[in-house]
């Protein structure tokens, strides 16, 4: 939060701090060769062991693994997850849900948010520009799963105008993986 107050230096000492301590930058070092190779080569495979990690970028093991825990305490990596299938799991319908606030405030956006964080359903939440406010990625086992979750649950989430969605007939690609060059 910024508090302005017009005393000459005093508004810039309270920037300072305020920008200081609200938006630290924990990033110590550029990235180099090194560790793009690593996170390229994380990102394709997380259960790689740190031998075959450091094989694989030209570091003995001390060093590389070193460079992976300053890679996830400086945020670069923010953790491992297992891919899972969602149509060998039953989650066959992946569905895009444009959502429209009835209006938008602070107060009104952060209400929405916190009562998203709660639908298990729900894989992404994004807010938006353009003629909605948020869009939603869903993946759900049926037609019938597809209506609660509008009808029961998204359509009485506060605030909610209205919405519009897109049932995916194909998945053509979908990826976690940044471009790292």
């Amino acid at each position: 939060m910024i508090f302005l107050f017009l005393q000459g230096k005093n508004l810039y000492i309270l920037f300072r701090l305020v920008e200081t301590f609200a938006m630290p930058d924990i990033r110590k070092r550029p990235l180099d060769k090194l560790d793009i190779s690593i996170l390229r080569t994380l990102q394709k495979d997380g259960r790689i062991s740190y031998v075959d990690l450091a094989d694989k970028v030209g570091l003995s093991s001390t060093p590389c693994i070193e460079r992976v825990r300053r890679l996830e305490k400086e945020g670069y990596i923010e953790g491992y997850h297992a891919r899972l299938n969602p149509e060998l799991l039953g989650y066959n319908m992946l569905v895009f849900v444009e959502i429209s606030l009835s209006y938008q405030s602070p107060d009104s956006f952060k209400k929405f948010s916190d009562a998203v964080e709660t639908l298990p359903y729900i894989l992404e939440c994004h807010l938006v520009s353009g003629d909605s406010d948020y869009l939603i990625k869903a993946r759900i086992r049926g037609i019938s799963e597809y209506r609660a979750l509008l009808g029961d649950m998204l359509l009485t989430l506060p605030g909610v105008k209205n919405s519009k969605s897109y049932i995916v007939m194909e998945e053509l690609k979908e990826s976690l993986s940044l471009p790292l060059d």
